[in-house]
């Protein structure tokens, strides 16, 4: 793919979903669940990512000591309500990781490998791609450090904040990604365009995302289960026509909390609840969606 033709809207052909190949799972299955936690490193040093308190009189000050603390609460016991919500379920989740974390939080990566879950890229350190030095490096950094920690090389990626450049997925194609989270524009997979072909982009939610929910909407406690609930119920009918998912994100620091964490909970239960309902990795939907296409 030429640099004149990697606009976005190159990236990823218009296709509306009514006139899509129908979408099956096997055994009667319905719908997909797709659950992302994710694992940031948040540097003490610079700017955090996001805020909950504003500095004292407008003034900015580093070490941001009560920010960071606030995302941090999320790795030393948010995280392990998590942990223990998903693995009394049977659900096993997608770690959207940064790969620094790997190494700042061994113990909270070591559970989810041991717990089965999939690790998936999420950058190096939890800033914007388009603010890396050099991104094919930072991208290179990630998969190491993972394929490191569990002994395999991650097959999916989230950009810190879904932050894409020009470049980004051909980065991530040539260093063997091989499905991305960032085009959160479907509720199905559909295929991107790189220059050495194409990608899989999984139905990443950007308002089922507690970072939305709660950080930047500033809802209630309970609107994770509200909207999760109003979302789901919707896809669960369309899925009667063709599979649709049914994907959450979550951060420990924000749904993780002792407010939240119950809400997340009735939710997983009222979706479990339902009738063919197929819980998947991310690696899991790839292959299922590739199935699908070699399919007649």
């Amino acid at each position: 793919m030429s640099k004149a033709g990697s606009s976005v809207r190159a990236r990823v052909p218009y296709e509306p979903i009514h006139k899509r190949k129908k979408l099956r799972l096997p055994n009667g299955g319905k719908i997909i669940l797709w659950v992302i936690v994710n694992i940031e490193n948040w540097r003490p040093e610079r700017p955090m990512p996001r805020v909950i308190l504003p500095p004292p009189m407008g003034q900015p000050m580093l070490p941001d000591v009560p920010n960071w603390a606030w995302h941090e609460y999320g790795m030393r016991v948010g995280f392990w309500r998590y942990l223990d919500a998903l693995r009394s379920r049977g659900l096993k989740a997608s770690l959207a990781v940064n790969g620094s974390a790997c190494a700042v939080y061994p113990e909270a990566c070591e559970a989810a490998r041991d717990a089965g879950w999939e690790f998936m890229g999420h950058g190096y350190v939890q800033a914007p791609m388009h603010t890396m030095e050099d991104e094919g490096e930072a991208i290179r950094k990630t998969i190491e450090a993972i394929k490191e920690f569990t002994g395999e090389a991650p097959r999916g990626w989230e950009s810190p904040g879904l932050t894409e450049t020009d470049e980004t997925v051909d980065l991530l194609a040539e260093a063997g990604i091989e499905y991305v989270a960032n085009w959160v524009l479907d509720d199905q997979p559909v295929p991107v365009n790189t220059r050495t072909g194409t990608m899989t982009a999984l139905p990443y939610p950007v308002e089922i995302n507690d970072v939305v929910i709660s950080a930047v909407q500033l809802q209630p406690s309970d609107e994770i289960w509200r909207r999760g609930k109003d979302q789901f119920d919707r896809l669960y009918q369309e899925s009667a026509d063709s599979v649709r998912v049914m994907s959450i994100s979550i951060h420990p620091f924000l749904t993780g909390v002792p407010h939240r964490i119950k809400y997340l909970e009735q939710l997983l239960d009222y979706i479990l609840g339902h009738e063919g309902v197929v819980p998947m990795t991310g690696a899991e939907m790839l292959e299922w969606y590739r199935s699908q296409a070699q399919q007649s």
